[in-house]
This record gives structure tokens, C-alpha cells and sequence, in this order.
């Protein structure tokens, strides 16, 4: 009977010890934890634009779908801003057009000026040579007259003095009639050659004046001439302004195009859709509503898009390693989904806290930090769209 109850006694411990070790085993093979949630994205909607709501076409915990409209913003305002840039920018490309039109006729007008005006300097500076050449011509007309007056002068002094002479041996009968009055024509036809001289050279200095008159015009006109084609060699500066008209209004026409497309953007924004399929959350906003930018409105829950975060121990990172096989049990539903680890924090939780510990003080208390890691669905496993951000969850990680 001894025996028995001794050979009972080591088949129990042995069960035991046995179940022991298989419990062990088990439990060493995986890493689980309570501290665990399951989250997702929730995109906020907020506008771009500011002004008044006309409408609004979702309410809390409504199903949407993607680019579906949300709220509708008064459009007025910014169609007539859209009309406004529409218009400057029409005006701003007839002033390009305008302006690169001018370029070529500046250019063509340039040139054409400039080939007149060296024309004209040239039959200037011929004109002044032939007027100088016409001026040493009645200078030495003017000459010779002169020196004919005095020829005739001195032919006329001796003409008058043989009448004198011949009066006098007329008187005593020394010479005939004849020759004393050949002496007096010859005395009125030497004082009419003195006349006729003299008014030669009073028409040559008529001659040297307007000679001289001509040579100034002609010189005038080499300055005009010469003017000009200063004038006309600043075409090309003309052409450079043009030019750099042209790209003014280019830039403008640039800008006033950025404008339209800012106020067609702006005019778009007034109706605001939902950057993802998901559910409506936490609605904040009414018919009549005056709006500002950045301002939240509502949130739009993706639950196509879920995943678990389970705080581990850093004691439990050990074996766990990405990629590895995870099942995650739902409070809500209290079913299992299978999943696998998708990556690890970069830090603990406590270093993203509010107030990080401060351990340099010299109260130091060792605490076993948790580090968030990251549990994704494996395909099909939320096509019912159960799960919701927030949910608790108990994920369990096979680590061998």
C-alpha cells in the first residue's frame, strides 16, 4: 500500500513537472500583452479658403467615399475674383502682343532712318565742297574785277590828263582838231570802263556774299545731317528698350496667368470632398457658417486602413523581430485576427510623453519602459470593417 501511494506520488510529480515544461515551452515561444489598441488613419477635413457654408451634406457616422462633397462654400465671391484675373490677364497679353509688334518696326525704322541721314550727310559735305569751290570762284572773279578797276583807272587818269595836254597845243594850232577829239573820246570811253569795272566788282562782291551764304547753308545742313545720324544711331537702344518692354509685359502676362490659376483654384476649394473613403467623425460645422482656413470641420475615419499597436515590455523585444507571425485578439467582437509585426518604435513611449523622465536628479528608479510596436492585418481579415480605431486589442507574437 506504501508503494502505491509512492509510485502515485512520482507519476504526479512527473506530471507535473512535465506539464510544467511543456507550459514553458509554450509560453517562451510567445510575447503578448494587454497594452495594446487598435489605430488607423483619420484624416481631418478643414478648408483652404475662408467664407460662408450654403451647405452640408454629411452628418456624424456617415459612410463616404472618396472625392464625395462635404460642405459647399459660397462660390460668388470668388467667381467674380475668377472674372477679375481673367480679365487682366486678356489685357496683359494685348500689351505683349503690342509691345513685340513694335519690336520689328522700331528695327526696320532704325535702319531706314539711319541710311537717310548718312545719305543726307553725304550730299551735305558735296553740297558744302561745291559751294566752297563756288566761293574760291567769285573771290578770284572779285579779284580780277578789282584789279580791271584799277587797269581802267589808270587808263582813264591818262586819258583825262592827254585832253588836258591836248587843250592846251590845240589852242597854239600844234595838233589837229581830229586828234584832240580822238584824246576826248578816249578820256569818256576810259571813265566808262572805269564805271564798268566798277560795277563788275560790286556784282563779284554780290557773288562772294551769296557764295559765301551758301557755303554757311550748306554747312548747316552737315550739322542737321550729322544730328540726324546721332539720332539715328541711338536706334539700336531704342530696339533694347523695346525689347525689354516686351519681356516686362511677358512677365506680366506670367503673373496675371498664376492669378487665374490661383483664383480657379480658389473657386474649386469652395466645394470641399473627402480625401479618403471612410466614416464622418466628429462633425463640426453648419449652414451659415462662417468659415477660416486651417479650421477642423469634421474627420474621416479609414477603416480600410487599420493596424494594432502593442506596447511591449523592452523586456519582451528580445526574440521579436519584423515579419514575425502575430494573432490579435478584439475585446469587442472577442475574435482573433492574424496579423504580422510591421516595425518597432525608434523610442519608448515615455520620451514622446508630455514631460519626459528626467533621471540626472539622483532619484533614480529603474522602470521597464514599453516601446510602441507596430502589428499590421494580414489581407481579408477586416473585410467586414469591424474594427475601429481605438478598440482594445491583445496581440500575441510568435517569436519562434
Amino acid at each position: 500500500m506504501r508503494a502505491w501511494k509512492w509510485i502515485v506520488g512520482i507519476l504526479v510529480l512527473a506530471g507535473l513537472a512535465v506539464g510544467g515544461y511543456v507550459v514553458w515551452e509554450r509560453l517562451s515561444r510567445v510575447e503578448s500583452t494587454d497594452d495594446a489598441q487598435i489605430d488607423g488613419s483619420i484624416f481631418p477635413v478643414s478648408p483652404r479658403v475662408k467664407g460662408h457654408v450654403i451647405e452640408v451634406r454629411v452628418q456624424d457616422q456617415a459612410a463616404v467615399k472618396a472625392n464625395d462633397i462635404l460642405v459647399q462654400l459660397d462660390p460668388r465671391d470668388f467667381e467674380v475674383a475668377l472674372d477679375k484675373a481673367r480679365a487682366e490677364l486678356a489685357d496683359a497679353e494685348a500689351t505683349l502682343t503690342s509691345a513685340r509688334t513694335d519690336i520689328p518696326v522700331t528695327t526696320v525704322s532704325t535702319a531706314s532712318v539711319l541710311s537717310g541721314a548718312r545719305s543726307s550727310r553725304l550730299d551735305a559735305a558735296a553740297q558744302v565742297s561745291g559751294a566752297e569751290q563756288a566761293l574760291g570762284a567769285a573771290k578770284a572773279r572779285l579779284k580780277t574785277a578789282e584789279a580791271n578797276v584799277r587797269v581802267a583807272e589808270a587808263n582813264a587818269n591818262k586819258s583825262a590828263q592827254d585832253v588836258e595836254r591836248y587843250k592846251a597845243l590845240i589852242a597854239r594850232d600844234d595838233i589837229s582838231r581830229q586828234q584832240y577829239e580822238q584824246a576826248v573820246a578816249d578820256a569818256e570811253a576810259g571813265r566808262a570802263s572805269v564805271d564798268a569795272q566798277k560795277a563788275a566788282v560790286t556784282e563779284a562782291q554780290q557773288n562772294v556774299l551769296a557764295a559765301e551764304k551758301n557755303v554757311e547753308q550748306a554747312r548747316a545742313r552737315v550739322g542737321q545731317a550729322e544730328a540726324t545720324v546721332e539720332g539715328a544711331m541711338t536706334g539700336p537702344q531704342q530696339v533694347k528698350s523695346s525689347e525689354a518692354r516686351a519681356q516686362s509685359a511677358a512677365a506680366k502676362v506670367a503673373e496675371k496667368r498664376a492669378e487665374v490659376e490661383q483664383a480657379e483654384l480658389n473657386l474649386k476649394y469652395t466645394t470641399i470632398t473627402a480625401p479618403a473613403s471612410g466614416i464622418v467623425a466628429r462633425r463640426a460645422v453648419e449652414v451659415g457658417q462662417y468659415i477660416e482656413p486651417g479650421q477642423q470641420l469634421m474627420a474621416i475615419v479609414d477603416l480600410n486602413h487599420v493596424w494594432a499597436v502593442a506596447n511591449f515590455k523592452e523586456t519582451q523585444l528580445k526574440g521579436m523581430r519584423i515579419g514575425q507571425r502575430a494573432d490579435i485578439k478584439v475585446d469587442a467582437n472577442n475574435r482573433t485576427y492574424s496579423g504580422h509585426v510591421e516595425s518597432m518604435a525608434g523610442a519608448s513611449g515615455a520620451r514622446f510623453s508630455l514631460l519626459p523622465p528626467e533621471n540626472a536628479t539622483g532619484n533614480y528608479v529603474k522602470v521597464v519602459q514599453r516601446i510602441p510596436v507596430i502589428i499590421a492585418l494580414d489581407p481579408g481579415q477586416n473585410n467586414d470593417l469591424s474594427l475601429r480605431p481605438g478598440m482594445s486589442v491583445s496581440p500575441t507574437v510568435h517569436i519562434r
